[in-house]
C-alpha cells in the first residue's frame, strides 16, 4: 500500500486559492465576448471589468471554501474531509453564481449577455459562469489531491 504524503492546511489554501485567481482570471478574460462589455466597452472598461470580476471571483472562492470548511470540514483538512470540503464549496459557488448572474442580467441588468452566451432556460443564467465555477474549482481541488497523492 502507497504511503499518502500529507498536507498541512496553510499551504492547501495557499495551491487553491493561488490556482484560483489565476485561472479566473484566463476564465474572465476567455469568456469576455459573451458579454455585451465585450462590444460596447472601452479598453479602460473592460480592462476594469475584468479586474472586478477576478476579484470578485477570488472573493467568492474565498468564502466558499471558508463556508465550507466550517460546515462539513475537519482541522486535518485537507488530509481528512476532502471530498466533502470540495463538494460544499463547488455547491455554494455554483449556487452564489447562478444567483449572482440572474440578479445582475434579469433584475439589476448590470450586466448583459451576447447571443453567443447558452443560457440554462429555467434559471436564466449563462452557461460559462456556471461552468466556470464548476471547473474552476476542480483545477484546485485536484492540484490538492495530487499534492496528496504524491
Amino acid at each position: 500500500m502507497a504511503l499518502q504524503s500529507r498536507l498541512d492546511w496553510l499551504p492547501a489554501l495557499r495551491i487553491y486559492l493561488g490556482l484560483s485567481v489565476i485561472s479566473h482570471l484566463a476564465w474572465e478574460i476567455l469568456q469576455l465576448p459573451l458579454y455585451t462589455i465585450w462590444r460596447t466597452g472601452t479598453p479602460r472598461e473592460i480592462a476594469f471589468a475584468i479586474a472586478h470580476c477576478t476579484a470578485g471571483d477570488f472573493i467568492i472562492a474565498s468564502l466558499a471554501l471558508l463556508a465550507a470548511l466550517l460546515v462539513v470540514g475537519d482541522r486535518a483538512w485537507p488530509n481528512e474531509r476532502f471530498m466533502p470540503v470540495m463538494i460544499a464549496t463547488l455547491m455554494i459557488g455554483i449556487g452564489y453564481t447562478a444567483y449572482s448572474e440572474w440578479l445582475n442580467t434579469a433584475s439589476r441588468k448590470s450586466w448583459a449577455y451576447t447571443e453567443l452566451m447558452p443560457v440554462v432556460p429555467w434559471i436564466g443564467t449563462g452557461l460559462s459562469p456556471l461552468l466556470q465555477w464548476l471547473g474552476v474549482p476542480a483545477i484546485g481541488f485536484s492540484a490538492l489531491r495530487r499534492c496528496l497523492n504524491r
